[in-house]
């Protein structure tokens, strides 16, 4: 089976599953694991690089709120490499290629490829879309043993902080304007053991203002700019170190939320495990691989910002 992937997270699973080698075409975004860098790109952003967190929101607002993608897809290169199946998702307008679009280039390539779209709102969706995903590339039986083993994980770390104090937690998907991490979100937070103190779970991310934000009373803060890694993610934490500062928390922390938070794919899990540790060091060990900075450490240096995208 060839396998073309138009989501970084579904790029993810699949490499999970052991079906890398059956991916032959890829997203721009797609940089985990390493092996998929070297695949074929099938988009680009629509969005110029080097803008500010702020410039980028509003570049977002503009093409969506005129009914344009913020990705282009590559008919020519998807044509070429000739997929059996396309994974992609129709949940977020701003996380892929549009649905519609993908559906309708389908319909045109010779043997009209089946188009899958995974579309999580809950972190039991994700696990279940593993099997699901399986299913589709005939390896089910696999996509079970995989969904299996990160639930088995997510219950070592229940267990770890059962009984603990539950610290309200402010996530913050995006900080100009600031965004409350919505989805999954919520519920990682809760597995960490800790309180959500304003997102819901199952319910896209919102923004809000910095006096809601402050009305929340939440002892910790973790900066996760959508489709960033920690060095963008302290970067934006820094630009609004004044006013994250003014909510009084007692703990706030950048981390690198393409890897584990903002795509729903088998690293929420890495998410999951990593919360845990920054809201109960004592119990949980901070996973291997993960990027996080207090944001006390970070007022020496600015790193610079990787990734532009906001969902």
């Amino acid at each position: 089976m060839r396998i073309a992937s138009l989501v970084p997270s579904a790029t993810e699973s699949l490499f999970a599953l052991g079906l890398g080698e059956s991916v032959v075409g890829v997203t721009h975004e797609c940089d985990w694991p390493e092996s998929a860098r070297s695949l074929p790109q099938l988009t680009r952003s629509l969005i110029p690089e080097g803008l500010s967190p702020a410039e980028i929101d509003a570049a977002v607002r503009e093409l969506t709120a005129g009914g344009e993608a913020i990705y282009k897809l590559d008919r020519d290169v998807l044509e070429r490499l000739r997929p059996d199946l396309i994974v992609t998702q129709a949940l977020c307008a701003v996380c892929a290629v549009s649905f519609d679009d993908v559906c309708s280039v389908a319909s045109g390539l010779p043997g009209e490829p089946e188009v899958i779209s995974l579309d999580p709102e809950t972190l039991d969706e994700v696990l279940a879309d593993l099997p699901r995903l399986g299913l589709s590339c005939g390896v089910e039986a696999r996509g079970e043993r995989v969904r299996l083993e990160l639930e088995s994980r997510l219950s070592a770390v229940r267990a770890a902080v059962a009984g603990a104090e539950r610290p309200r937690v402010l996530a913050l998907e995006w900080l100009d304007p600031p965004f409350v991490g919505g989805h999954w979100v919520p519920e990682m937070i809760a597995l960490a053991g800790g309180t959500d103190a304003l997102g819901v779970a199952g319910v896209r991310s919102r923004e809000a203002g910095w006096e809601e934000l402050a009305g929340a009373s939440a002892e910790v803060i973790v900066a996760m700019p959508c489709g960033l890694y920690v060095d963008g993610a302290a970067a934006h934490a820094l630009d609004r170190a004044g006013e994250i500062r003014s909510l009084g928390s007692e703990r706030v922390w950048a981390v690198d939320a393409a890897s584990s938070f903002s795509r729903p794919g088998p690293r929420l899990v890495d998410g999951v495990e990593l919360l845990a540790h920054l809201l109960h060091p004592e119990l949980v060990d901070a996973p291997r691989g993960l990027g996080f900075r207090a944001l006390s450490e970070l007022e020496t240096a600015a790193p610079q910002p990787r990734g532009a995208a906001r969902a």
